[in-house]
């Protein structure tokens, strides 16, 4: 059986956003229209739907590696861009990965590793979630 080892990210993610969109635990917070991901970037996305793929990405780290709040802010961050000083590196938003990781926990697909911590683990049936939409693609 096909797996998220086997197909291309982008795709990948581009189709669980697609999947998410129809739970009804996932759902963007109102804030999150006029919010930037991070203090690195200077606008709002323009993507209408940012959320979902972004809820969608996180799923598959955690698929592949099991992770934290911390280290999605530093996946996440990026180049700040300081004026004339150099740029330096800037964490993306804790907000936003800690609601996308509440909500994808509400909605069975990723729980909390209590016994390694190591942030938060699939669930399977988050990974019979993510193998059926590798397996489609």
């Amino acid at each position: 059986m096909t797996t998220v080892y086997d197909v291309e990210p982008n795709n990948l993610i581009e189709k669980t956003a697609k999947e998410l969109k129809k739970d009804e635990n996932i759902e963007p917070p109102e804030w999150s229209y006029f919010a930037k991901t991070g203090t690195h970037k200077e606008r709002v996305p323009t993507d209408r739907d940012w959320w979902y793929v972004r809820s969608a990405a996180i799923l598959r780290r955690i698929y592949v590696e099991p992770q934290g709040v911390s280290r999605l802010k530093r996946v996440y961050g990026g180049r700040k861009n300081r004026g004339y000083k150099p740029e330096k590196f800037a964490t993306g938003s804790g907000s936003i990965a800690r609601k996308s990781l509440m909500q994808l926990e509400k909605a069975g697909l990723v729980k909390t590793d209590k016994k390694k911590m190591s942030g938060r683990v699939i669930t399977p049936k988050g990974r019979k979630f993510l193998d059926n939409i590798a397996h489609k693609l």
